[in-house]
């Protein structure tokens, strides 16, 4: 995986934000920011105005710039989650990769970052590719989904064709209902109980118990 990282990193048009990143202890807000410009860095190139403005509206877009100054590890979750964003965004490039945006944020930071990601998409006309798990928060903040099963592609396309009861039940081995989003009008889903007789909790009960 690192070196799938680094090989990303050589890429001018894309920039990746993996889960859990860290950040060296003390190390400030812009700081941490202006490392998204090293990929523009090189011996006859040194950090120039270009290089600041890139930081200054990075930090703009993601509402930090008043914790500039602030260390990183002080910082909340959401807000922390907000600097790295403008790290991703500092560095310019037309497609974000986001590895589980909203992981061990609570719902309230969760909205928060992924209606600024909506809005870098809508507003800044950036290609936002993110993995979720949360199927309802996918279909409520995406134009185009891909549901993945044992590393493979199961189905892809607009929400309100993925988001159906044989798919989820395909991709996810549950019952489920589908209803329309009552704020959204996208499609949520409305998991049944599970009762672990469907075919996928067979077959998965096999291999626990092969491997038992």
């Amino acid at each position: 995986m690192a070196s799938f990282q680094r090989e990303l990193a050589d890429l001018d048009y894309l920039d990746l934000l993996p889960q859990g990143p860290t950040v060296p202890e003390g190390l400030t807000v812009e700081e941490l920011v202006s490392r998204g410009r090293y990929p523009h860095q090189s011996f006859r190139r040194q950090w120039s105005i270009t290089d600041e403005q890139a930081v200054e509206e990075a930090l703009r877009l993601t509402r930090t710039h008043d914790l500039r100054d602030r260390p990183v590890d002080e910082l909340s979750g959401g807000q922390r989650q907000r600097v790295w964003i403008a790290l991703v965004l500092a560095q310019d490039t037309p497609i974000l990769l986001l590895d589980e945006p909203t992981a061990f944020l609570d719902i309230a930071h969760q909205l928060e970052i992924l209606g600024l990601l909506r809005e870098l998409n809508e507003r800044q006309n950036r290609t936002v590719i993110l993995v979720l798990h949360d199927l309802n928060q996918a279909a409520r903040c995406s134009h185009h989904l891909i549901a993945m099963r044992e590393g493979q592609i199961a189905a892809a396309g607009p929400p309100q064709e993925i988001m159906t009861v044989n798919v989820v039940q395909e991709v996810f081995g549950i019952q489920s209902v589908i209803i329309a989003d009552p704020v959204t009008g996208t499609p949520m889903c409305v998991p049944k109980p599970n009762t672990g007789h469907t075919p996928q909790a067979e077959s998965w009960k096999q291999r626990a118990a092969g491997a038992g």
